[in-house]
């Protein structure tokens, strides 16, 4: 810092220049002399001081260097170490490229540029050639000859040259034969080419420096001009062939951060050229145009087609690029789609819009927009409406909102596209509008833009409903405040949108919502501190306006974590309620950069206290999230213990403490692995709120606000006491009976007995004595003795054990105690407090140790060998069957079962989980304590001997275990353990990996036991744990010998006499292998061993041994996913893409040989087979083609391929085919074509079927459009279509191979637009030929049969269907008909697949045809079921076909012709004696409800009840979700016309069908599947529609609560007369027994290890029954006298008020006893009995509610007893009390009545 910033320092060290350079010399020689090698800080400091001192004082610098007066010894010996240091001696990549500038920097400072071009020829010449010394000015050193494994001397110097270099010196003449030679061309360049050719781990670099040198090119063109007397760049030169290449070969190179400098090196490349052109007065500048033929030339699908053409825009001309690549605008929506792609073709959009906004001729915005609309409209318009989600994002995020800015009269017309009602235009206009609101700032909303907008809010689709929700929130400030218009829209929404299924949503989601908390935040605050008064015509104030928001939400997010809601609900409410706390309180995150609290948040909290809002840490709130803790997933209790930990005040309040504790210890002992964890969580929340009690005395920010009570103080004392009480041993000690007694007392009663009691104060005081000084280190101690207290019932009987006390609920929380909590690790690092925790960790590792030998002891055997290998799953279970014999006492087994017993697996696990979390807990504590180093003073907190007792434990279990849930977890920390000591300066450390590893390579090639399994069980992991833990920044020379050795070992030869029982060496290394290639953790490091492990894999292919050839395709497949790189297209919904052939070659080139010697050996081996042939098929085949360009490395492919088209084998001929495609350039493939074609025999000349058979099939692969493409163009494809017109007899049965004539037809049919007419007439007639007998009824004699006849067949149908689609003639239309009515089966199952796959949905006439046939025969095809796969493809062809029964329901009538009944009648009673699969009734109840949807009458009443029942039936939880599915779909065709039918006086028969199928409905919108619920809300949808207010538009689906709230808002509007409505209601109103619930509670019985699941996971029953209230009550207000909807309510009224009455007298007398207290806090978290009490509120409610409307007195109800006003007061009593505990909301949030419409939380 000195030498860099400070004049004075350099003044000083300019004096004092010979101490400093010895200080340097010496430091540098102890750094890279010194065993161990010290920290890697050490050589980078010193390095970094040469530099600076080089680079700061040249000229004093100088002297010592090139004068031979003042040569100075120390300047040469430092010369010589850096030089040591660039060879590679350094530890650290780091170091050795700062050498490299230093060196760079020394060179500078050479008086004479050919000096110091002299010195760095000489640099290269010592990495070079290996001259003995190196001589640098007057500096003499030897050749440090220190072999650097990753050989980058030539990298490090380039780059330092080239990064800080005079110009001078780079371009200056150079002695040498060549007079125009000089330092940059022709010493630098060759290096660079040589780096960007080589295969090493440094490829970012390698670029960097191709970047760096094109960069000082350009900066050196006019010196170089001077130089060599003309231009550089020459066409056709070497050195611009080279640069080409280079950029070209690597353009597609997917490490990180090299795209960046590739595209640097076009635009650098492009920019010289033109300068060139430009100096030289050079018009031709072929250059250009060669760049972009290659680049369009190349498939869509590479990244690097659109990096050149970024450069090149600029130099041709939007204009020209466009005409010549019109597919462009088409290409650029599929890359948007693919997420790798969307920068490159974002960038290529913009390049390509400003440069036609710059050659436009000027004019006003709207010519420019015109001008833009012609290439660019329909992309973007497509691009917004598409259904592909990532597509639309990609779109509106990176091109729309750009394009505004850069024309703004581009708005018009995009609006103009988005005026429809369906999903896609919604979408694509509110994304319009979002964008147009970030630019101008604020949009109103009114009129139609509102009611469009809450139609988005409310639409089935997320990402509809997220951009309006953004549209919404956000806004171009903070401050601004939202309106009422958007606050009230926000109210209605959020309460909708807590079960959004997706996490995706919900993140997006509470980020919208934290964005309108923002502004409400910020606009308050502005208002608050301007103090202005309102306005007229303002809202109701800012301040009160962000309040009462705020609190709205805060109490619809607290009342969804009822543990009765569904997994989406609370996990939205925890996001919703912890972006309140984050936006609305004072506490400040370190953590976080961004979004800490104003300075001024506590006026705002104080204005909202003064309002009795904001109360966020109340005790309702806090008893919500302690109930969370007890969810059975992981998400829900972080999340909530976060939320406490971070927001909530530090103390729990005193009442709570024990309870809690109790609950913690009691699920810690729960066999359920969800339950352990819960405790685990809860135990560490615990300790977090306690130790930041304790902590740094730090004020809490909520003491600043004032919340606590006045009793904080005894609220501590409790906590503290009941904290020393259950960790000094629990239950038990009459002194620890007492402290509970105490802790449930409350505040001042406790006060008052601490005075009076002197005993009790004694104790308290002798207790207060005893408390340690580390609270975490208590908790830890307790735990352990747990574990250990555990450990021992383990070791007399272990099922006892897993029952009750299973050890990993313990393990969890030891682990989530001392690794999670900083607090704790800070302790660990307390100089007084390190001895203590040294003795705890000591015994935890041993006790670690004595548990995993007890549990994988008890899984062997009895009397096997603790060393030998993994017992089989076989041993495992007689180990378990002994153990359970052995604790049951039972002296005989008992029968086996296929099925596990109970026993069994508590047993397993106890073992398994307990075994992964040991892992987990010992890896991470190795990660916490070795790194950062402690002070030598302190010690280790873990000494030698216990990370040698860690690393058994982890061997042991790695070996001698077979599940892989436990080998993973353990696995996961191992590797944590391995990277500490292989990081960690201490060698004896560094070497407890380094010998496991060779222990294992030494096991590896002895002799194995038996293994049925042969995947050698953990084995695999051992390695690749150890090799993960290298510090990838640095060489990896573990890995290195690992993988040497394993190719070693697996290609030695099999022995002879080699036993097929026993695990091979060479197999457990190739399984090793495949492990090691699948590890994340290995990266790009593994792709330098890439070659020789192909190679291994493809030669165990041919082995005899069917275990090596299974672990050698194992292998292969590992090594395929690596090389080629994950695939994104499924998921991002783009096509096919990936890597192209020549890139792939140039990236791995010792790998094409290998392959190519594999099809070379196919070829030319004759008849022989080769078993590695396919794989080396399968590899080509998913690569992609590459650009047409001359040399290319995939030319070498194209004759062996061609050749395996005689294969004999047909998966080789098919996939040899797959394999031609990514060989041929799309540019050549015409020639290849007509080369095949020409190929084809004349009739007679057929030598082999086989090759004839190849060459098709490689025919039809080229001809086959690309995805994202329309294929090659038709006038390019006629020459290869005159030639097979020509070889036309390969269709006709002059061709007796069936498969042959498929191919041919095959082919034939990609050429529809080449072909002439004649012969597309003469193929027509050779199908109606062959087809033709099927028609007139012949069946074929069994001398005439062919294998291969079905294939034929199947081909010409599919055939003749694409042609009548295509051409839309009525001729072919009417041969498709009468082909789907032939009594082939064959072509019947082609046309039928062929229409459900959707083939023909461009072509109406043929589905409208194809429609009325399959209706017309429906019911031939039903009196005639045998086949019952046949009908479900005809039922489901059907289906596909009426899909929009509207459009075609009076076509059908006719044709049906009175069969509708009959046809209904046959399916209904299909559906209920014949019990079908699930396929065949799906299609079957879908077919049904067509029919009666179609027509209907009175007469066919009994039809309607039954399929009422059946859609009852298919519509329960129970019944498979297929069939759930059909119920949805069937309410939105029959459903939907008899809720219509029912409206309307003419039909009163169908109203209580109408009710039953409205139940059926809002059964389906609580569907667990997502799938089912978007179908109910289908019929929801219509349902509004249909009975909204007319010429409202089209119909848009909402969403399935929004269709929920529908339905139930129609029962009163239309039915509410109707008696049968009132039970209807009551029928989603559960019936629970709360006094069972109770009594299950208080028994408190050891859990067992499974419990039933719940047959609907979404259904929310004490939800549902809230929201159901309103609409109850009110048929209850509606209800006439003497009617019969009045005498229903009264009979449901003496059924049920009894029971509630006597429900609520129990529900008061036991929550007014003590003895709750055992067990209320566990009652807080049980589903069944918040459910329970829920309903029966709701219940209570209206029973109050029915007995004040019916005006019915307490005696007419038999058994109630009651009025309705003491009904309600008992009521509230109750709630009053279950409120205190958390169990119900207070009586103040729950009596009003809601609005109907309205959730829980909406008040």
């Amino acid at each position: 810092m000195f030498i860099e910033e400070s004049s004075l320092g350099r003044d000083h060290w300019r004096q004092n220049l010979a101490p400093l350079l010895q200080r340097l010399a010496a430091t540098l020689r102890w750094v890279l002399q010194s065993q161990p090698a010290p920290s890697s800080t050490w050589g980078h400091l010193a390095v970094k001081a040469c530099l600076q001192l080089f680079q700061a004082l040249p000229k004093d610098v100088a002297p010592l260097a090139w004068s031979a007066a003042a040569k100075g010894e120390t300047l040469q010996s430092i010369l010589g170490l850096l030089l040591e240091v660039v060879a590679g001696k350094a530890p650290s990549k780091d170091t050795q490229l700062l050498a490299g500038t230093a060196l760079s920097m020394l060179v500078n400072t050479a008086p004479q540029p050919q000096s110091g071009a002299g010195a760095a020829q000489a640099l290269f010449q010592l990495a070079d050639q290996g001259v003995r010394e190196l001589r640098f000015g007057e500096l003499v050193v030897e050749n440090p000859r220190v072999l650097d494994p990753a050989g980058l001397e030539r990298l490090v110097l380039s780059r330092g040259l080239l990064t800080c270099c005079k110009g001078d010196i780079l371009s200056c003449r150079l002695d040498s034969p060549t007079q125009q030679a000089c330092l940059l061309l022709d010493v630098l360049f060759p290096a660079v080419h040589a780096l960007n050719k080589e295969q090493k781990d440094c490829h970012y670099y390698c670029f960097q420096v191709l970047a760096l040198w094109l960069q000082r090119l350009q900066e050196n063109l006019p010196e170089l001009w001077r130089l060599r007397g003309g231009r550089i760049l020459v066409e056709d030169t070497e050195l611009l062939q080279q640069l080409t290449q280079l950029v070209w070969d690597n353009a597609e190179t997917p490490v990180e951060g090299v795209s960046e400098f590739i595209q640097s090196s076009f635009r650098l490349l492009l920019e010289i050229y033109d300068l060139e052109c430009q100096h030289f007065k050079d018009q031709e500048r072929p250059l250009y145009r060669q760049m972009l033929q290659r680049a369009v030339s190349m498939p869509w699908q590479i990244k690097a087609r659109y990096v050149p053409l970024c450069a090149i825009v600029p130099y041709v001309g939007s204009q020209q690029v466009l005409d010549m690549y019109p597919e462009l605008p088409q290409h650029l929506l599929s890359c948007l789609a693919t997420n790798h792609l969307c920068p490159a073709a974002t960038e290529l959009y913009r390049v390509l819009v400003r440069q036609q906004r710059s050659e436009g001729p000027g004019g006003t915005e709207e010519a420019l927009a015109e001008q833009w609309a012609q290439h660019w409209l329909p992309l973007l318009c497509q691009a917004l409406c598409s259904p592909l989600p990532i597509l639309q994002s990609n779109a509106a995020n990176h091109l729309l909102v750009w394009t505004l800015r850069q024309l703004p009269a581009t708005h018009a017309l995009l609006a103009a596209q988005f005026d429809g009602q369906d999903a896609a235009a919604l979408r694509a206009w509110v994304s319009l509008l979002r964008a147009q609101k970030s630019i101008v700032g604020t949009l109103p909303l009114q009129g139609e833009a509102l009611a469009q907008l809450h139609t988005c809010l409310r639409a089935h689709e997320e990402g509809v409903r997220l951009a309006a929700l953004g549209l919404l929130c956000c806004s171009p400030s903070s401050g601004q405040a939202l309106s009422g218009t958007e606050e009230q829209l926000l109210r209605e929404f959020l309460p909708l949108s807590l079960t959004g299924d997706s996490s995706a949503f919900r993140q997006l989601l509470q980020a919208a919502v934290r964005k309108a908390l923002v502004r409400l935040r910020d606009s308050a605050l502005a208002r608050l501190r301007r103090k202005a008064p309102v306005e007229l015509g303002e809202e109701a104030g800012q301040p009160d306006q962000a309040v009462g928001f705020v609190e709205w939400l805060l109490q619809l997010s607290v009342s969804s974590l009822t543990p009765g809601a569904n997994y989406q609900r609370k996990k939205t409410a925890l996001l919703l309620l912890a972006a309140i706390l984050e936006t609305c309180t004072d506490t400040w995150s370190p953590e976080r950069k961004k979004g800490q609290p104003p300075r001024t948040m506590a006026v705002l909290l104080s204005h909202a206290r003064q309002s009795g809002c904001w109360d966020f840490f109340s005790r309702p709130n806090l008893l919500a999230l302690l109930s969370c803790l007890q969810d059975s997933t992981n998400e829900i209790r972080d999340l909530a213990s976060e939320l406490l930990v971070r927001y909530f005040p530090t103390a729990f309040p005193s009442s709570l403490t024990p309870a809690l504790l109790q609950l913690a210890q009691d699920a810690l002992s729960s066999p359920r692995v969800q339950e352990a964890e819960a405790g685990a969580v809860l135990m560490k929340t615990i300790l977090q709120k306690y130790e930041l009690r304790v902590g740094n005395g730090i004020a809490a920010p909520w003491q600043h606000q004032g919340l606590l009570g006045a009793d904080h103080s005894q609220q501590w004392l409790g906590f503290e006491l009941a904290l020393q009480w259950w960790s000094w041993g629990g239950l038990g000690s009459a002194q620890h009976k007492l402290g509970r007694k105490l802790l449930c007392s409350a505040p001042a009663a406790r006060a008052s007995s601490c005075r009076s009691d002197g005993s009790t104060m004694k104790i308290l005081e002798i207790e207060a004595a005893q408390t340690p000084p580390n609270h975490g280190l208590c908790f830890a101690q307790h735990l352990l003795r747990m574990l250990q207290a555990q450990h021992a019932v383990a070791q007399q009987d272990l099922l006892r054990a897993a029952a009750v006390a299973p050890m990993h609920g313990v393990i969890a929380a030891l682990r989530r105690c001392l690794l999670q909590v900083p607090e704790v690790a800070a302790s660990m690092r307390a100089a007084e407090s390190v001895q203590s925790w040294q003795e705890f960790l000591t015994s935890l590792v041993t006790t670690a140790r004595d548990i995993t030998s007890l549990l994988l002891g008890a899984l062997q055997s009895p009397g096997a060998n603790e060393q030998a290998a993994a017992p089989s799953f076989a041993d495992m279970g007689n180990a378990i069957g002994s153990l359970i014999t052995l604790g049951k006492g039972q002296q005989e087994e008992e029968e086996d079962s296929v099925l596990l017993s109970e026993e069994h697996s508590l047993i397993l696990t106890c073992c398994w989980v307990s075994v992964k979390e040991i892992g987990l807990l010992l890896g991470g504590l190795a990660e916490l304590l070795l790194s950062p180093v402690l002070p030598d003073a302190a010690g280790p907190l873990l000494t030698l001997d216990n990370l040698q007792t860690a690393a058994r434990v982890f061997q042991e279990i790695l070996l001698r275990c077979r599940h892989w849930g436990a080998v993973e977890g353990c696995s996961m920390g191992f590797t944590k353990f391995c990277a500490a000591l292989l990081n960690h300066p201490d060698t004896e450390l560094q070497a407890i990996p380094q010998t496991m590893l060779d222990q294992g390579l030494e096991a590896l090639s002895g002799p194995r036991s038996s293994s049925i399994t042969r995947r050698a069980a953990g084995f695999p992991m051992l390695f690749l744990c150890i090799v993960s833990g290298e510090n990838p920044a640095q060489a990896r020379p573990l890995l290195t010998r690992c993988i040497q050795t394993l190719l070693a070992l697996a290609s030695t030869a099999l022995p002879q006499d080699w036993d097929q029982t026993l695990d091979l060496p060479q197999v457990c290394a190739l399984h090793v292998l495949q492990t090691l290639v699948r590890g994340a953790g290995l990266g790009s490091a593994l792709l330098r061993h890439a070659t020789p492990m192909v190679a291994l894999a493809l030669q165990g292919l041919g082995s005899p041994c069917w275990a090596m050839r299974n672990a050698a395709i194992q292998l292969f497949s590992a090594l395929t996913s690596r090389l080629l790189g994950q695939k994104r297209s499924r998921a991002e919904g783009s096509p096919a893409e990936g890597l192209s052939l020549p890139a792939f070659l140039g990236q791995h080139p010792q790998l094409g040989a290998v392959l190519l010697a594999e099809l070379g050996a196919a070829t030319t081996g004759g008849s022989c087979l080769r078993p590695a042939l396919h794989a080396v098929l399968t590899l080509l085949a998913q690569l992609q083609p590459g650009p047409d360009g001359p040399n290319s490395p995939s030319a070498r492919f194209l004759e062996p391929l061609l050749g395996l088209a005689a294969s004999p084998i047909y998966a080789v001929r098919a996939m040899a085919a797959k394999a031609l495609v990514p060989v041929v350039p799309p540019p050549r493939r015409p020639a290849l074509l007509l080369r095949l074609a020409r190929q084809l025999p004349a009739p007679g000349g057929v030598r082999s079927h086989n090759a004839l058979h190849g060459h098709l099939l490689q025919m039809q692969a080229l001809l086959a459009p690309a995805p994202g493409s329309d294929g090659l163009p038709a006038q390019a494809l006629r020459p290869v279509a005159l030639q097979l017109e020509a070889r036309g007899w390969l269709l006709t049965p002059a061709q007796r191979c069936p498969l042959v004539r498929a191919a041919f037809l095959q082919v034939l049919a990609l050429l529809p637009a080449s072909l002439s007419p004649g012969f597309a007439q003469s193929i027509r007639e050779a199908i109606s030929t062959e087809l033709g007998s099927f028609t007139l009824g012949k069946e074929p004699g069994c001398a005439e049969l062919q294998v291969g006849s079905a294939v034929l067949h199947q081909t010409m149908a599919c055939f003749t269907c694409s042609e009548a689609a295509r051409l839309a003639d009525s001729e072919r239309i009417g041969a498709v008909c009468s082909l789907l009515q032939q009594p082939n089966p064959d072509v019947q199952l082609a046309i039928l697949s062929w229409v459900i796959e959707g083939e023909g949905d461009k072509c109406e006439e043929l589905e409208k045809a194809l429609r009325l046939t399959l209706l017309e025969n429906l019911q031939s095809v039903l009196r005639d079921r045998r086949n019952k796969e046949f009908l479900k493809l005809y039922l489901e062809a059907l289906m596909h076909l009426c899909r929009n029964p509207s459009s075609w329901s009076q076509e059908a009538s006719p044709k049906l012709q009175g069969s509708s009944s009959a046809c209904v009648e046959m399916l209904l009673l299909m559906m209920e004696t014949e019990h079908p699969g699930p396929d065949l009734l799906f299609q079957a109840l879908c077919a049904t409800s067509l029919l009666l949807a179609l027509r209907f009458g009175d007469e066919d009443s009994p039809l309607v009840w039954r399929w009422v029942a059946v859609l009852e039936a298919c519509s329960r939880s129970l019944s498979a979700e297929v069939l759930r599915l059909a119920a949805a779909r069937s309410l939105q065709t029959a459903g939907m016309e008899v809720l219509r039918r029912s409206l309307g006086a003419a039909h009163p028969w169908l109203v209580p069908a109408a009710l039953r199928v409205i139940n059926v409905g809002i059964h389906l919108l609580q569907d667990e599947e997502q799938e089912v619920r978007h179908e109910a809300a289908g019929f929801a949808s219509l349902v509004e529609h249909s009975t909204g207010e007319p010429g409202g538009g089209g119909c848009v689906f909402v969403q399935g609560n929004v269709g929920l709230l529908g339905l139930l808002q129609l029962l009163p509007q239309e039915f509410g007369h109707h008696p049968e409505t009132f039970g209807s209601l009551l029928q989603h109103l559960p019936v629970l027994d709360l006094r069972g619930i109770v009594e299950e509670l208080e028994a408190n019985k050891a859990p067992s290890l499974y419990k039933e699941d719940e047959p609907n996971v979404f259904a929310e029953p004490a939800i549902l029954a809230q929201q159901l209230l309103p609409f109850l009550l009110q048929l209850l207000e509606k209800v006439p006298d003497a009617s019969p909807l009045r005498a229903s309510a009264l009979c449901w009224l003496e059924a049920t008020g009894p029971g509630v009455l006597q429900d609520l007298r129990y529900c008061k007398h036991l929550w007014s006893q003590e003895a709750i207290t055992r067990w209320w806090m566990k009652a807080l978290g049980c589903a069944k009995l918040r459910a329970a009490l829920a309903v029966l509120l709701v219940r209570a409610r209206l029973v109050a509610h029915a007995l004040r409307v019916l005006g019915e007195s307490h005696g007419a109800v038999p058994g109630l007893g009651c009025s309705a006003q003491e009904l309600e007061q008992e009521l509230a009593l109750v709630q009053g009390l279950l409120a205190q505990h958390g169990l119900a909301p207070a009586p103040s949030q729950g009596d009003a009545s809601r609005e109907p419409g309205s959730l829980p939380g909406n008040d």
